[in-house]
């Protein structure tokens, strides 16, 4: 093939939409937008369904726009040197160990269209392996290709949740089938119960990162195997354990047979657990290790985030269930029905209990953390009882933050900003404080009609759904935004506990508010699908009509555009129930500011009429009615006595310099912290390198 075949603009376009990293990167993303904007909406900003669909005659005219073709050649030539440089990981770790860190998770949110994942969980992946493959790290992930995904969310005439899914085509996506080294697909043979399965695998490239995604849907499987990987938290019990046996057994022979040196394993949250007992089972095969010491290698080398900070949050299963499908590992490991059982148990000897995936998981890693540090207390005390001779503050549970990763959720505009008023390498070392101290040398003026800009932008986006009207928002207005699951714990109509007193915040004239919503109820949250209902029927009332905006069908592309475009982000969970949060930190990255529960994340980033301002007290929530009283109240107050006369107080040429001065502080303050590279650097110095070079001497 002749190198002007190779090089042309199209073969660079086609090479770029096969790795995510166009995704975070505005000049990639603004070349695909370019090629037809109406196309590239539709479907979702999917590059390869695009250039798939490309007509012949527009294929011309981009062959023949020289500049075009020009920027095309310019960004695959960054893309090749970002693949080829040399990386933070490989720059500032010494005596680098051999070996390769698993991350296995049930869901990836790397971008809207790749609909496998459901929420924070998968989000919280998706930012984790960008930075990931900013940094170089030694990473390979491995989930499950979701052909049907999450539910896609309508709302029906009485505003009600409605269910829609949709199937993905592998040949839309930018996944390629694991083959063997002859080329042909490569088949895992999987016993799953009494049950033989076939699965093969996809690769997705992030980035300088490898993601594997697990899929059943083959011929030579029966229909209740086809459909297992058909849809993420769908299904009966069974369904949901096969799944989990699908990731964690089958993930970890996937890795064996590829022969990857995947030498640790992250299980991030307790859905990949039975990894563990598939690797002892491994070691005391291939070792002729006893049950106690093949464990103890598999703990030192595991790494295990739990994310959830409610018991009934926490996966379990019956345990004939667990036996219907996990036999054979009791058999392999030299376990009784009832040992086995035990390692899912908070108390061993209590066989009434549950079998648990987070107890199973907690026991077999050395390494267990919490995603904020009052998750982390939250945590230690929810299982101390896995360790019931130690203190409380001796449980074997760390702290390490969540964080966002900034170039994924960070309005070019925004980013282009930055580059003016920051220091030239801020990208690089944005996980230092000076270099955000800068921020405070940006004009009040000029950051402010910057905000003005984005803010407009989102109610240009908002006004052009089906559902809000051209007359939604009103750009003059504080606009709060509030987007997130739909979990009753959430309280997403905790704002709406008084109405009439939020009629009048919301409807003053001179100071006038307004409310932009968005979030799914899982389809089997019947409590979850009725606050839906509730602020959809408040989004057609006559006095909030275009003051509330439920926007449907919550993705990442809302969720883009809301978080770099509100003024304030609402976040009003029951506390402790709210593990991180980490929606929170991208409006911050704009100079959006937090109004939250002192849950999560917030109780280490809040400085109370500063940066944001908390609701509530610092105590947890007793799940009363009068609690919901007492922080509806709060929520109030602060809106009518601090953050409304703030946004609202002018100077002559109309800036709000109080409220500018706690943007600043927001940007400032938060974003040196909250962000993912932090993030992924205290994995590795905490957790990854120690796990690697213990193995690495073995």
């Amino acid at each position: 093939m002749s190198k002007s075949t190779t090089d042309g603009p199209m073969a660079c376009l086609s090479d770029l939409s096969q790795n995510l990293w166009w995704s975070w990167d505005p000049r990639a993303v603004s070349l695909f937008a370019e090629i037809d904007a109406r196309i590239w909406q539709r479907i979702e900003h999917n590059p390869v369904a695009l250039l798939a669909n490309l007509s012949a005659k527009r294929n011309k005219q981009l062959a023949a726009d020289t500049d075009f073709c020009r920027r095309v050649r310019a960004t695959h030539r960054r893309f090749k040197q970002y693949l080829r440089a040399r990386t933070w990981y490989q720059q500032h770790t010494k005596s680098k160990p051999r070996g390769l860190v698993g991350y296995f998770c049930m869901e990836f949110g790397l971008h809207e269209s790749l609909p496998i994942y459901s929420g924070g969980l998968g989000i919280l992946a998706g930012d984790h392996f960008k930075s990931a493959s900013d940094l170089g790290l030694p990473l390979v992930g491995i989930g499950i290709l979701w052909r049907q995904g999450y539910f896609r969310q309508g709302i029906d005439k009485a505003g009600n949740q409605t269910h829609r899914y949709d199937r993905l085509n592998p040949a839309d996506l930018p996944i390629s089938e694991v083959t063997k080294p002859n080329g042909t697909a490569l088949e895992l043979k999987l016993q799953i119960g009494q049950d033989k399965v076939v699965a093969r695998a996809w690769r997705l490239a992030v980035g300088r990162m490898t993601i594997l995604l697990l899929d059943t849907d083959l011929p030579a499987n029966p229909p209740q195997y086809r459909k297992l990987t058909n849809r993420l938290y769908s299904g009966d019990r069974q369904t949901r354990i096969r799944q989990e046996v699908l990731l964690g057994v089958g993930g970890w022979k996937l890795l064996r047979e590829l022969k990857l040196p995947v030498s640790v394993c992250h299980l991030n949250e307790g859905h990949a657990a039975f990894c563990s007992l598939e690797r002892v089972a491994e070691l005391m095969k291939d070792r002729d290790l006893s049950f106690t010491v093949a464990s103890k290698r598999v703990a030192a080398s595991t790494v295990f985030t739990t994310h959830t900070p409610v018991p009934a949050g926490n996966e379990t299963f019956d345990p004939k269930l667990v036996l219907a499908h996990m036999k054979s590992h009791a058999r392999q490991l030299g376990l009784t029905n009832d040992a086995l059982l035990a390692l899912g148990r908070i108390d061993p000897s209590d066989t009434g209990e549950d079998f648990g995936m987070t107890p199973l998981a907690l026991r077999l890693a050395k390494k267990a953390n919490g995603v904020s540090e009052l998750h982390t207390e939250v945590s230690r005390k929810m299982w101390q009882a896995v360790w019931p001779k130690r203190a409380l503050d001796r449980v074997p549970i760390g702290a390490i933050t969540n964080g966002v990763h900034i170039r994924t959720w960070l309005h070019p505009t925004m980013s282009d900003f930055f580059d003016e008023w920051l220091p030239s390498d801020w990208d690089a070392k944005q996980d230092r404080e000076s270099v955000w101290a800068k921020v405070k040398n940006i004009p009040a003026k000029a950051l402010w009609e910057l905000h003005c800009k984005l803010k407009l932008e989102l109610i240009d986006f908002v006004r052009a759904q089906p559902s809000s009207g051209s007359r939604a928002l009103d750009p003059n207005a504080l606009t709060i935004g509030f987007a997130r699951r739909f979990a009753p714990y959430k309280r997403a109509a905790l704002i709406f506990s008084d109405i009439e007193r939020l009629n009048r915040i919301i409807n003053n004239t001179r100071r006038p508010v307004q409310l932009i919503f968005a979030g799914k109820a899982h389809p089997a949250d019947a409590d979850g699908q009725e606050l839906v209902t509730q602020i959809v029927r408040q989004t057609r009332s006559r006095r909030f009509k275009t003051r509330v905006i439920f926007l449907e069908d919550y993705t990442i592309d809302i969720a883009r555009h809301m978080v770099s475009g509100v003024d304030v982000w609402l976040n009003n969970p029951r506390r402790p129930h709210e593990a991180s949060g980490t929606s929170g930190m991208k409006p911050a990255l704009h100079g959006g500011l937090n109004l939250s529960i002192l849950d999560g994340w917030w109780p280490e980033a809040c400085k109370h009429g500063k940066n944001g301002w908390f609701i509530g007290t610092n105590k947890d929530h007793s799940g009363s009615a009068a609690a919901d009283a007492r922080d509806a109240r709060s929520l109030y107050r602060c809106l009518e006595r601090e953050i409304v006369p703030l946004y609202f107080e002018r100077n002559r040429q109309g800036v709000p310099i109080g409220w500018l001065r706690c943007m600043k502080n927001a940007i400032a303050t938060i974003a040196p912290t909250f962000n993912s590279h932090r993030m992924v650097k205290q994995y590795l110095g905490r957790y990854y390198l120690p796990c690697l070079r213990s193995e690495s001497k073995k």
